[in-house]
């Protein structure tokens, strides 16, 4: 394997204008709906006081965001990205202002708590719709705003951003809830989203690169899923991340956790809900000065392997530092899996395939986290809390040593030619 990639410049992709306004809009995108997450999370469990309702939230966000997300990257891989990107936001929008209304005092005296879990469930079902074109839009876009040879730059600060808006969010809404409360809570959420729309006017409408314009819609579906599965480290990638989110899903318990285990509150449920996403976004700023592309398979193995060792501690843990650094620790090798797998898709994904490879990728990993959820919830209502989150740690740790052993051209994965064929690029 030849060695000789350039040594990059860390703020190669900061360079274009446009790039910062997108960070900008991603940043308020990925605090909003972070931040509504655990608002509602915090309502439902106090309305319920039963893990499952936490589960459903998530099941109710993924059924709509995995049976839409093929069609939704077909659309996306047809039309104008900012285009849809301004129908995705107005419609968090709309589901946000729904949420602020169904938290609004007035509306909870008047209503049954039934009525309004499930109007609640109803909006974050129209949320997962959403989603399902937010997601690979976003992805699409981002490729069309930098040159090439500067992809795996852009995608680190990407996410980085997008870690930064997991830490914030989380952590503002545990202090709002208990400053502002619910309520009010959803009015900020509600301001988030429309700033993202602001900062969006900011950038130019961009080309359509898809050459098959009007392809029949199984066509382009049937395409989009050849590509992924007959491209083995894409797939591989997905697969390994996907485990890990499904079973490591201990997050989608914290209020559980906050409430009844180590009974610190709605602030000791913000600093929680914020633990690994600070973790993972230290990582991203250290992998702009250290790339992680050398090695990159058994990096992603061991990473994972931490991560589902970290979840366990957190189970079985009963002192609240302990548990914020469990977290913290989760988050710093989930920040190295999430650099790697956006550095691979970046790199890997041809133009006119990214909204359906993105969409695959939703279908993978990011509607894993609501099935993480409800697989949590399921399992804390059968088991019990701490026996659900160690389970689900010890399943990641078994996934990645199966595949790890069964899948020696994975551990030996390295970018390095890919990196020097991107930087080759004018």
């Amino acid at each position: 394997m030849t060695d000789k990639v350039k040594k990059a410049d860390p703020y190669q992709a900061l360079r274009y204008r446009e790039f910062n306004v997108f960070l900008l809009l991603r940043f308020a995108m990925v605090f909003a709906w972070s931040m509504q997450f655990i608002v509602i999370e915090w309502e439902v469990y106090s309305l319920t006081k039963n893990p499952l309702s936490l589960g459903i939230i998530g099941l109710m966000e993924v059924i709509p965001a995995v049976s839409m997300a093929l069609f939704a990257g077909h659309i996306v891989d047809q039309r104008e990205k900012k285009g849809l990107l301004v129908k995705c936001i107005l419609g968090f929008s709309v589901i946000s202002f729904g949420l602020f209304l169904l938290t609004w005092p007035k509306i909870v005296g008047e209503w049954s708590p039934t009525v309004i879990l499930y109007s609640i469930y109803f909006l974050v079902f129209l949320g997962g719709l959403v989603r399902a074109f937010l997601g690979p839009t976003i992805f699409s876009l981002l490729s069309l705003i930098v040159p090439k040879k500067v992809y795996p730059n852009a995608a680190t600060w990407s996410s980085s951003v997008w870690q930064i808006g997991s830490v914030l969010g989380p952590a503002v809404a545990g202090f709002s809830i208990n400053w502002m409360g619910v309520h009010w809570s959803m009015c900020l959420v509600v301001g988030f989203s429309v700033f993202s729309l602001l900062a969006l006017s900011q950038i130019e409408k961009k080309p359509i690169l898809n050459p098959k314009i009007g392809e029949p819609v199984m066509e382009s579906l049937k395409e989009g899923i050849k590509f992924v599965f007959n491209n083995k480290t894409i797939l591989g990638v997905l697969s390994l991340d996907m485990v890990a989110v499904l079973f490591g899903g201990a997050v989608a318990l914290l209020p559980v956790f906050a409430q009844d285990i180590l009974k610190v509150g709605p602030e000791g449920f913000g600093v929680l809900r914020a633990a690994p996403a600070i973790g993972a976004f230290i990582t991203m700023l250290i992998s702009a000065y250290v790339p992680l592309y050398k090695k990159a398979g058994m990096k992603l193995l061991v990473a994972i392997f931490v991560f589902g060792l970290c979840i366990i501690l957190f189970g079985i843990s009963t002192l609240f530092w302990l548990s914020v650094v469990a977290l913290f620790l989760s988050g710093v090798a989930d920040g190295i899996s999430v650099v790697i797998r956006q550095t691979i898709l970046q790199l890997k994904t041809p133009d006119h395939m990214r909204g359906r490879v993105a969409a695959v990728n939703s279908m993978f990993v990011g509607s894993s986290n609501e099935l993480g959820a409800f697989e949590s919830g399921l399992t804390a209502k059968l088991m019990g809390t701490v026996t659900s989150v160690v389970f689900g740690g010890s399943m990641t740790l078994l996934t990645v040593l199966g595949f790890g052993l069964k899948s020696p051209t994975f551990r030996n994965l390295d970018l390095r030619k890919d990196m020097e064929e991107h930087q080759n690029m004018e």
